[in-house]
C-alpha cells in the first residue's frame, strides 16, 4: 500500500469554534441568543425543573415499597424436564449447566405447566402442588432441599 492508494475511512468533522467573528456564523453571542439564564456562564436549569411549577416527580403520589426480605426463585416448568434421560437426578446445578436457568438466585422452584412423561428424581427448594403431582404421576420423586 502506498500513500496515494490510501483512502479516508470516515469523514473528519472539524470542531465548531464559537465566538470567532461574524464570518463563522457563531460570533458575538456564540449561538446562545441574547440575554437570559441560558446565555450566562454556568446557566441553565437543573434536571426536572419546570419553571417554578411543581415538578412531575412531586405531583405524582408515592406508591408501594420494595420488600428487602423477598426471595426470588429460578423457575422451571415440568414440561422442560422431559429433555433429560429417564432416572436422571435433576438439581439447580444441572439446570445451570444445561442453560435452562440463567441464575440460581435464592433457589429452584418447579412449576406444573405441561406434562411430564419420564421418571425423574427432582431436587428443588420449592414445588407447586401441580408440579409435585405431575412428577409423582410419572413415577418420579420430588425432593425438597
Amino acid at each position: 500500500m502506498k500513500l496515494h492508494e490510501m483512502t479516508q475511512t470516515e469523514a473528519s468533522k472539524t470542531r465548531n469554534r464559537v465566538g470567532r467573528g461574524p464570518g463563522s456564523g457563531n460570533g458575538k453571542t456564540s449561538g446562545r441568543g441574547q440575554k437570559g439564564q441560558k446565555a450566562r456562564s454556568g446557566g441553565g436549569v437543573r434536571l426536572g425543573f419546570e419553571g417554578g411549577q411543581t415538578p412531575l416527580a412531586r405531583r405524582l403520589p408515592k406508591r408501594g415499597f420494595t420488600n428487602f426480605n423477598r426471595k426470588e426463585y429460578a423457575i422451571v416448568n415440568v414440561e422442560t424436564l422431559n429433555q433429560f434421560d429417564e432416572g436422571t437426578e435433576i438439581n439447580a446445578a444441572l439446570l445451570l449447566d444445561k442453560k435452562i436457568i440463567r441464575k440460581e438466585l435464592a433457589g429452584l422452584k418447579v412449576l406444573g405447566d405441561g406434562e411430564l412423561t419420564k421418571k425423574l428424581v427432582v431436587k428443588a427448594n420449592k414445588f407447586s402442588a401441580s408440579a409435585k403431582e405431575a412428577i409423582e404421576k410419572a413415577g418420579g420423586t420430588a425432593e425438597e432441599i
